[in-house]
């Protein structure tokens, strides 16, 4: 009779225990959003962004030319093959050095992109661990994240806590 009674009880703690947890929710995109250094790292990224696309716009200007004269050239019967052939091998040397390029520039973006908001990120994640622990959570789940289908009258939302642990309002 005793061993059962260790047995249930044994098999009921994890239950029990989980009616006690205190589970938060938070939608970090919201409050990473909301942050005043979010506009700087876009303006910087766009900044970024327009200097590729110039330099993008010469080389695809440089391209434009080289196409348009050789079709001045393939269309002239006399020219010979050797030229044409040249001037192929130039428009494809152009084509291969922009795709390099765009490559390169996309590359470089998203370091560029992943340098600016990871301080951002991290500040609202700090902001967030210390919430769920002055608030005692056990759990906090990140909405933005993980989708939840349904939260509980128990389960509490922590996204003011930490947006007035980062200044905003």
């Amino acid at each position: 009779m005793m061993r059962k009674m260790i047995l249930m009880a044994v098999a009921f703690l994890p239950l029990m225990m989980m009616a006690q947890a205190r589970i938060g929710v938070v939608n970090s995109q919201q409050l990473f959003d909301l942050m005043p250094e979010k506009a700087a790292a876009e303006a910087q990224l766009k900044a970024l962004s327009d200097k590729f696309h110039a330099e993008y716009q010469l080389l695809q200007n440089e391209f434009d030319k080289k196409y348009a004269d050789y079709q001045t050239i393939a269309a002239d019967a006399s020219m010979p093959e050797t030229i044409k052939e040249r001037r192929v091998q130039e428009l494809q040397e152009s084509d291969k050095k922009m795709r390099e390029f765009e490559r390169r520039a996309a590359s470089d973006i998203a370091a560029q992109r992943t340098a600016l908001t990871k301080p951002i990120t991290d500040r609202v994640q700090d902001a967030i661990r210390t919430a769920g622990e002055q608030g005692n959570f056990d759990l906090v789940l990140d909405t933005a994240v993980t989708p939840v289908a349904y939260t509980g009258p128990a389960t509490v939302d922590i996204t003011p806590m930490v947006k007035a642990l980062l200044g905003l309002q």
